[in-house]
C-alpha cells in the first residue's frame, strides 16, 4: 500500500462545475537485451497544466510508482524509475519554486526478466495535474505489460541480486564507524587501549616490531567482526535479511531485546558471556605468534560484549537493509574503528599520555548508549504496530516517550539523575555540557510534534504523520481523525470538532432521522482550499453552530486511500472514460463528478430526503467568506425547512 503522503502534502482545488482531464498516459515496452526490458510512461500533458516530477519538493503529491510482485518473475534494476528533466519553476498554488513536467513527461524504467513463463506485469502510477491557479485530485492509474518469458539460462540464480541496496553503502560504512568509535569509549574497551599497547612495546624486541604485532592485532579484531557480518549474511540470506524490517515478530523480539540492553547499560545488571568462553581463549592467547594475537583479539571480542554486544546487534539489523554485503560492510567499518586506535598508540605510544584516565566519564558514556539503546527500541516495536495497523503506538505517543527518555538523558548529563554505577560528579565538564546542550535542544524541538509539527530532523524514526490521533495536529483548528470517536450511527470528529459522517448513506438516513438537510462536503486529506474554508469560514460561531446544529454534515474524501472490500469494487464509466472504482476516495469521486458533474474541491451540496438539490452548490471561489457561505447555509435550511 502506497504511504499517504497527502496527509502532509498540500494541494489547490478548484470549483467550476467542470471534469478535467489535461493528461493522458501511454505505456510502451522496448527489450534493450536479451532478458531487460525498458518500460516507457509517457504523459501527454494539455497546455497550461502539468505533472511533477518524482521529487517535486514541499507541497504537492510527487510522481510515484508503484510495481506488484517486483522480485518474483522480475526484477528492477534501476535503484528508481528514470525520468527526464524537469523544470523548476515557481509554482503559485504552493507558492514555492517546484520541479514538474509540461506539454509531455516520461518515464522508464529497466526490468530484469526471471521467468521462462509468459506474464502480466501490473502496478499503478499515482500523480497529480495542476495549471497556474488550480489542481486537480491526485489519481492512481493502473498499469499492465505482458511480458514474454525468457529462456532458464538467461535467469540468475540470485535473483535478489538485481535489487538495489536501500541504503548506500559508503552511508553504512559511514555510521558504522561512528558506532565502533561510540563502543570504543565504553568501560568495556577504553581501558583496554593502554594496556594492550603497553603489552605489545614490552613484550617485542624493537619498536618496529611492537608495531607489526598491534596492527595485526587490529586486522584480528577486524577479521573476527567481519566473520560476524559474513555468518549473518550466510545464514540468513540477502532476502531474509530484508524482509526482516516488516517481520512483526522480528520487530517486537528485537525491541525487547534492545530494552533488556539499554537497562544493562542503565546499571540494572550485567551482561556477560560465559566464563568458560573467556578463560579458553585466554588460554590460547598465551600460544604466542600469529595465533596468540589472534586469540587476544577473541579475548578482548567476548570480554567487552556487554558493552558492543547491544551496538552489534543494533548495527546488524540496520545493515540488514543493505541486503547480503550490508552486515558485511556495517561489522567492517565498526571493527576498523575499534581496531585503528590500537595500531596508532602502538605506533605513537607518547599519545597515551593525553588520553583521558579511566573513570566516572567511562560509565557515562556507557549510560547515555543505554539511553540512546532504549530510544531506539521503540522505533522496532512501531514497526511492528506500523504493520499490524494497531494503532497503539501513534506518532503522538512515539513522540511522548522519545521527549520523556531524552529529557531524563539531558537531567542525568546535567548531574540531576545518578545510577548505580556512576561516580560522584563534582563539575561538569564542557564536553558533558555540550551534549546536554543537543540532547536537551532536541527535546524541546520534539514538543512541537505533539501539535502535528513535522520534525524533519527525526523524520526517519517516528510514524508518519498519517499514522497519528489526529493527522491535521490536534493543536490546529480543523482536526481530522477516522478512527478516534465513533459516536452515533458511524459520526466521527471532524473539522473544527464537528460531527460529521465520513458514508454518504449513513449521513442520509440519520437525517431523515433527526429531519435535517444532508450537506455534502466533498473535500481532500491535503486541499490547502478545503483547510482554508474550515479554518477561516467553519470557525465563525454563527457558521459552527448552524453546521452542527441545523444540518447533517457528511465529509466524503475523494483522495482516501483504503481499499474497498474486493466485493464492493467495481468498473463504472466517468466523464466517457472506464474507471474502477477500488478505494473509498474512488467511490466518492465518482458519485461526485457522475451526479454533480465536477471533480473539484472543496464542492457543497445541500439535500433534501429524496435526495433533490435544494439550491445551487457552494464552493471555495464564490462562497469564501463568512457571509456568503452564511447565507448559502440559511437559505438552504429554509428552503429544506418549507
Amino acid at each position: 500500500m502506497k504511504k499517504l503522503i497527502i496527509f502532509f502534502t498540500a494541494l489547490t482545488f478548484i470549483s467550476s462545475a467542470q471534469i478535467f482531464e489535461p493528461v493522458k498516459w501511454d505505456f510502451s515496452q522496448k527489450k534493450v537485451s536479451e532478458n531487460t526490458i525498458e518500460l516507457i510512461f509517457k504523459a501527454t500533458i494539455d497546455d497550461g497544466w502539468y505533472v511533477y516530477s518524482q521529487d517535486a519538493g514541499e507541497g504537492p503529491v510527487s510522481t510515484e510508482f508503484t510495481f506488484i510482485n517486483n522480485g518474483e518473475n522480475y526484477a528492477i534494476v534501476n535503484e528508481r524509475v528514470q525520468e527526464g528533466v524537469p523544470i523548476e519553476e515557481f509554482d503559485p498554488n504552493f507558492d514555492a519554486v517546484l520541479k514538474y513536467f509540461k506539454k509531455e513527461a516520461l518515464f522508464t524504467v529497466d526490468i530484469q526478466v526471471m521467468s521462462t513463463d509468459d506474464f502480466v506485469l501490473k502496478g499503478d502510477v499515482y500523480f497529480m495535474t495542476c495549471d497556474s491557479t488550480q489542481c486537480l485530485p491526485p489519481e492512481a492509474l493502473e498499469f499492465s505489460f505482458e511480458i514474454d518469458g525468457v529462456d532458464e539460462s538467461l535467469i540468475s540464480s540470485d535473483k535478489s541480486s538485481h535489487q538495489k541496496d536501500g541504503k548506500s553503502m559508503w552511508a553504512l560504512f559511514f555510521i558504522a564507524f561512528l558506532s565502533g568509535f561510540a563502543a570504543l569509549l565504553t568501560p568495556c574497551v577504553f581501558p583496554m587501549i593502554p594496556m594492550t599497547v603497553s603489552f605489545f612495546t614490552k613484550q617485542s624486541k624493537n619498536k618496529s616490531r611492537g608495531i607489526v604485532n598491534a596492527i595485526i592485532y587490529g586486522i584480528s579484531i577486524i577479521v573476527i567482526y567481519v566473520a560476524l557480518g559474513v555468518g549473518v549474511s550466510s545464514i540468513f540470506g540477502a532476502d531474509a535479511l530484508n524482509n526482516m524490517a516488516t517481520n512483526v515478530y522480528f520487530n517486537i523480539g528485537f525491541f525487547l531485546l534492545l530494552i533488556i540492553f539499554g537497562a544493562s547499560f542503565l546499571g540494572a545488571f550485567e551482561l556477560q558471556l560465559p566464563t568458560s568462553w573467556v578463560n579458553k581463549t585466554d588460554k590460547a592467547s598465551d600460544k604466542g605468534g600469529l595465533i596468540g594475537i589472534f586469540f587476544m583479539a577473541f579475548t578482548l571480542a567476548l570480554v567487552s560484549f556487554s558493552c558492543t554486544g547491544p551496538i552489534v546487534g543494533t548495527l546488524l539489523v540496520e545493515a540488514s537493509s543493505g541486503g547480503y554485503f550490508g552486515p558485511i560492510i556495517g561489522m567492517l567499518g565498526f571493527s576498523l574503528a575499534i581496531a585503528l586506535p590500537f595500531a596508532l598508540f602502538a605506533a605513537f605510544p607518547g599519545w597515551l599520555n593525553s588520553l583521558p584516565q579511566s573513570g566516572g566519564w567511562l560509565n557515562s558514556v556507557k549510560v547515555t548508549l543505554g539511553f540512546l539503546e532504549i530510544a531506539l527500541a521503540f522505533k522496532f516495536l512501531s514497526n511492528a504496530d506500523l504493520v499490524l495497523q494497531a494503532h497503539l503506538l501513534e506518532r503522538e505517543l512515539f513522540i511522548a516517550i522519545w521527549i520523556v527518555i531524552f529529557a531524563l538523558l539531558t537531567m542525568y548529563l546535567l548531574g540531576f539523575i545518578k545510577f548505580a554505577h556512576d561516580s560522584d560528579l563534582k563539575y561538569i565538564s564542557v564536553s558533558r555540557l555540550s551534549v546536554a546542550i543537543l540532547t536537551g535542544t532536541l527535546t524541546i524541538y520534539m514538543i512541537p510534534g505533539l501539535w502535528g509539527a513535522p520534525l524533519k530532523i527525526i523524520n526517519a524514526f517516528p510514524p508518519p504523520m498519517q499514522y497519528s490521533e489526529s493527522p491535521q495536529g490536534f493543536g490546529s483548528g480543523s482536526v481530522i481523525s477516522h478512527h478516534n470517536t465513533n459516536h452515533e450511527n458511524g459520526q466521527h470528529i471532524g473539522p473544527q470538532g464537528l460531527m460529521v459522517f465520513h458514508d454518504y448513506d449513513e449521513g442520509l438516513e440519520h437525517a431523515k432521522n433527526v429531519g435535517k438537510p444532508l450537506m455534502l462536503d466533498f473535500t481532500g486529506h491535503a486541499c490547502v482550499n478545503c483547510r482554508k474554508m474550515e479554518e477561516q469560514v467553519w470557525s465563525n460561531q454563527n457558521v459552527k453552530n448552524m453546521l452542527a446544529s441545523k444540518v447533517v454534515l457528511v465529509s466524503l474524501y475523494v483522495d482516501e486511500r483504503i481499499d474497498l472490500p474486493t466485493d464492493q469494487q467495481y468498473v463504472t464509466t466517468m466523464a466517457g472514460k472506464e474507471k474502477k472504482v477500488k478505494t473509498t476516495g474512488d467511490k466518492w469521486m465518482v458519485l461526485q463528478a457522475n451526479t454533480f458533474g465536477t471533480n473539484s474541491q472543496p464542492y457543497y451540496v445541500m439535500l433534501d430526503h429524496n435526495e433533490q438539490e435544494l439550491l445551487e452548490p457552494a464552493n471555495y471561489q464564490d462562497y469564501g467568506s463568512v457571509s456568503l457561505f452564511q447565507d448559502w447555509l440559511e437559505r438552504g435550511v429554509n428552503i429544506f425547512n418549507k
